[in-house]
């Protein structure tokens, strides 16, 4: 089964959880993730990564950002790909079915299959000379037997493509399918280890006759990952790290790479990407120190290989899961220069500071080297240019500026990078002083009656250009958010004021944010504000005055009914005072409370003396805390006088 369509290869990959595309380094991309990959290959002429994920039987395709774009199975459990010089075809190696199979590179589809013989297991391909070379395995009662064979693509048929036997005299390899490696710079070569995965030996032959021919041989105790020709040179690359000269029919080891490998791969220019641990280096020709190091896995890596153009190197990074993530890295062959700022921690507005820094990299910089340097701060919000710094030949640099503005100040220093640098930036802050101005608020510690409409001045004193200031309210109580009230330029005189309805105790802030040369600054009062409440008398008989007081009055047996209205609140409670009047005084003789009803009643029964002759009063009470809640002021309702005849 395959698919061109995006969609569908993605849902085949989803659902066996075999591959996802990651992005890497400058170039943005989806997710790549194999659960065991083979045969790493980039095809210029296509601009198309390849890569076998042997445990699915399939072979993917991404562009050279890494994303995703075809996708094709059914192929076993495959162990290698490579590619024809034209990049139109791709050989897929399939020993389980004991074949190679050419598939068009565009499209994926398999267009010829070469039966290699029940019993031939082949391993890896390279494509060399105009013909694909192969190294197999046969099996017999004396044990593995390698060899190397080789498909002419320019052949009637595939029968008659397949030639086995090809390994010349002086090459036996004693256990396993051999590791091969070719380059389109030196179309004769083909590098060949003779047992895979063993020690053996490395072997150099000419390819482009009609057999084989042993250029140059190695001992047989190499134990070997990965060989790598390298273009321009009479040398190879081994194991990603060590060096062979070849001279005379001989391999002579010269001084390698400074770290260890274990794949590499080497560009047709002859820059050298090596996987190891969790990065993948890179050298320059000639060189045995990295220009550059990319991290790429949290694992081990895997093979890794370049795009033909050199414009970028692709890698199979190792994840902690057992998979390996396909990673593509841009700019390569650039050093990436480290790039330091140091301003003092602060500093004093319009006095001049010194800012210093250094510019280094593993690769030396043009003398007069320059970098930009921009201060951003409060007047400056976008960046303003200062003048350009020259980096001296020891790689330090150093500016002297005078902030204008106070705040914090920050100054960004970029490198814009050359033909052999990356370019980098780095910046650094400073606290520059600002001056203190006064900010008031009026009405601190008022206490107004339910509803009043009160007005809050805030007054700014001296600023630089901000004459703004925000006026908040916030009401006790957790149900309503602070809000703002007003915001605007004082007047004048430096006022500016917000009227609040005080219908809870309310915090007000008033909030001046800075400018460049003074300070933020914040004042807060709090104003208190009274319940509203009432007391309605019932079911006595007249209203009638006792001196100078106006009296309720009732039968000694009859129940005075009395309902209070107060600003409800979830949870409240009002308090009910009793007095009673002895012999020309009041004297307490009750307090209780009572929950108030959603619409901020409570009806109150007082039982009846059943005597003539008592005067009572009553008043309803919100207690701040104690009625259940804090968001009012505790606020006394009137008395209400009762009095009982015969």
């Amino acid at each position: 089964m395959r698919s061109t369509s995006a969609a569908t290869a993605l849902a085949v990959l989803f659902s066996s959880a075999a591959l996802s595309v990651v992005a890497a380094g400058p170039a943005s991309a989806a997710s790549a993730v194999v659960t065991q990959p083979v045969g790493l290959v980039a095809d210029g002429a296509l601009q198309r990564v390849f890569v076998a994920d042997q445990d699915n039987g399939r072979i993917l395709a991404t562009d050279y950002s890494g994303t995703l774009v075809d996708v094709n199975v059914g192929f076993g459990r495959p162990s290698d790909l490579a590619l024809s010089d034209d990049g139109l075809t791709l050989y897929a190696v399939l020993p389980t079915t004991h074949e190679i199979v050419a598939v068009d590179a565009a499209t994926l589809d398999v267009r010829t299959r070469y039966d290699l013989g029940a019993g031939v297991d082949p391993r890896e391909a390279a494509f060399a000379g105009g013909r694909l070379w192969f190294s197999y395995r046969t099996t017999d009662e004396s044990g593995f037997h390698g060899n190397l064979g080789v498909i002419d693509p320019a052949a009637p048929d595939a029968a008659a493509a397949v030639t086995l036997g090809q390994l010349p005299e002086g090459v036996a390899p004693y256990y396993n399918a051999g590791i091969l490696d070719a380059d389109p710079s030196s179309p004769g070569l083909l590098a060949f280890h003779d047992s895979g995965d063993r020690a053996g030996a490395i072997n150099l032959l000419d390819v482009s006759g009609a057999t084989p021919q042993v250029v140059a041989k190695t001992d047989s105790d190499r134990w070997t990952l990965d060989i790598d020709l390298m273009p321009g040179a009479s040398q190879v690359l081994w194991n990603g790290y060590r060096k062979l000269n070849y001279a005379d029919g001989a391999f002579t080891e010269v001084a390698g790479l400074t770290e260890t490998g274990w794949h590499g791969d080497v560009s047709p220019g002859g820059l050298i990407a090596q996987a190891y641990d969790r990065h993948v280096n890179i050298y320059k020709a000639g060189s045995a120190t990295p220009v550059r190091r990319f991290d790429a896995g949290t694992s081990s890596m895997g093979e890794v290989t370049w795009a033909p153009d050199s414009s970028r190197v692709f890698a199979l990074a190792g994840n902690s899961d057992n998979t390996y993530t396909l990673k593509a890295f841009t700019g390569p062959a650039l050093s990436v220069p480290t790039l330091t700022v140091n301003a003092p921690a602060s500093a004093t507005r319009a006095k001049q500071l010194t800012v210093t820094g250094k510019l280094t990299a593993n690769v030396p910089f043009a003398a007069g080297t320059r970098l930009t340097v921009t201060r951003t701060d409060l007047e400056s919000p976008n960046g303003k240019a200062l003048p350009a710094v020259t980096v001296k030949a020891d790689g330090t640099y150093s500016f002297t500026d005078t902030p204008p503005a106070g705040g914090k100040v920050k100054y960004t220093v970029k490198y814009a990078g050359d033909a052999e640098h990356t370019a980098a930036s780095a910046s650094d802050t400073v606290e520059v002083s600002r001056a203190t101005t006064s900010l008031s608020l009026n009405n601190n510690g008022k206490l107004y009656s339910y509803g009043t409409d009160v007005k809050f001045t805030a007054h700014l004193g001296t600023t630089y250009k901000n004459r703004s200031v925000e006026i908040w309210a916030d009401p006790f109580g957790g149900d309503k958010p602070k809000k703002l009230i007003r915001s605007g330029t004082v007047n004048s005189d430096g006022n500016i004021a917000a009227w609040v309805d005080m219908t809870r105790d309310t915090a007000v802030t008033a909030v001046f944010k800075g400018d460049a040369r003074y300070k933020p600054k914040t004042v807060k009062v709090t104003a208190y504000a009274k319940v509203k409440v009432s007391t309605a008398v019932s079911r006595h008989y007249k209203t009638a005055k006792i001196g100078t007081r106006t009296y309720y009055w009732f039968r000694k047996s009859t129940d005075p009914l009395l309902t209070t209205t107060m600003t409800y609140y979830p949870g409240r409670q009002q308090r009910f005072d009793l007095q009673v009047y002895y012999q020309g005084s009041w004297y307490s003789a009750d307090s209780q409370y009572f929950p108030l009803g959603t619409n901020g009643k409570s009806a109150v029964t007082l039982e009846a003396p059943g005597e003539s002759g008592i005067r009572a009063r009553m008043r309803s009470v919100y207690v701040n805390g104690s009625s259940g809640d804090s968001v009012n002021s505790t606020t006394y309702g009137s008395w209400k006088y009762l009095y009982f005849s015969n």
